[in-house]
């Protein structure tokens, strides 16, 4: 955030935010198996013995998966990790048929860079802490059969990207036009299709407030907010929530929270799990991501020599940091 903003106060508080982006890239097959990642497809129907989590399947990278992310980095001005670790989160639930996600932790593809944009004719400068790869989960049916939850795994597997911020943000209006910038940028960038409606773009606010001058509050994760206007809706709720919660001497539970686009309020899910819950450990199965410099130079060269032939460049308010 830039460094001279005065602090927009809500009744008194100042508002903290941070989002959590998943942006599904644009390959045609799943991170670490050859099944094909269209959407719309009958349920199940895309869905390998890998994903599955057949007993003796192992999982494969995908490069072009990789390559997105070197792209990703590159454009925000980030350290591409020369090595990077895979690693198995676990939890349990119905559409994640491994009983953990593989994904990254300790050490990420994508290091540092910040994303650029314009908040009115103010320009708001918001710090990424990272950028990881990680494979998605399925989907549960829960109006389809009554009584019951059907589960697809067609989804289960396909490519992401997690973009994590700083807690720059200080207003749902500014947290909106980060993303959409960034949903900009990587739809400009090919490395994902940015169509929220089937979540290929979706996004985690993680929501605070305090008084001016004070430790961070709180936080509440919204969880999978797919588009902006429900990002804009849910964020407003949630501030007025807390503070109201604040002033009547009560305490604010770190939780992870849904929101409801019916009734424009955020309701809890369960309480937020911090990492040690997730019992991280590299995953024995994927050796560590090696990139070298010559692979960051193609990519790098490749880029700007399609940029030039078609003369694409971001409009100026959009523009990120180092593209």
């Amino acid at each position: 955030m830039t460094a001279s903003l005065q602090p927009v106060l809500i009744r008194g508080h100042e508002v903290v935010i941070g989002l959590e982006t998943h942006a599904q890239l644009s390959t045609n097959s799943k991170i670490f198996s050859g099944a094909a990642t269209a959407f719309g497809a009958a349920p199940n129907t895309q869905a390998c013995a890998v994903d599955l989590a057949l007993p003796g399947t192992l999982p494969v990278m995908n490069r072009g998966a990789v390559e997105r992310a070197i792209r990703f980095g590159l454009a925000v001005g980030s350290s591409v990790a020369s090595q990077s670790i895979f690693a198995r989160k676990n939890y349990f639930y119905p559409d994640l048929p491994k009983g953990y996600q593989i994904s990254q932790y300790e050490v990420p593809v994508v290091q540092g860079g910040q994303v650029d944009f314009l908040l009115g004719d103010q320009k708001r400068s918001v710090r990424l802490t990272r950028a990881h790869l990680e494979e998605d989960a399925g989907k549960s049916l829960h109006e389809d059969y009554h009584g019951q939850t059907g589960i697809d795994l067609n989804r289960a597997g396909t490519p992401l990207l997690e973009i994590v911020t700083e807690p720059d943000m200080r207003s749902a209006a500014e947290a909106v036009e980060y993303a959409k910038a960034l949903h900009a940028l990587v739809v400009w960038l090919g490395i994902c299709d940015g169509n929220m409606q089937e979540g290929s773009f979706r996004c985690d606010a993680n929501v605070s407030v305090r008084k001016p001058g004070m430790p961070l509050g709180t936080r509440r994760e919204i969880k999978n907010l797919n588009s902006f206007r429900f990002l804009q809706q849910a964020i407003d709720f949630e501030v007025q929530w807390q503070i109201d919660r604040l002033e009547d001497g009560l305490a604010i539970e770190q939780a992870t929270v849904l929101f409801n686009p019916d009734t424009g309020e955020t309701r809890a899910m369960r309480s937020k799990e911090d990492a040690h819950d997730y019992r991280y450990f590299p995953d024995p199965d994927l050796p560590p991501l090696v990139i070298g410099a010559d692979w960051i130079e193609r990519v790098r060269g490749r880029d700007a020599r399609v940029a030039g032939a078609h003369g694409r460049a971001l409009p100026a308010r959009r523009r990120p940091a180092g593209l």
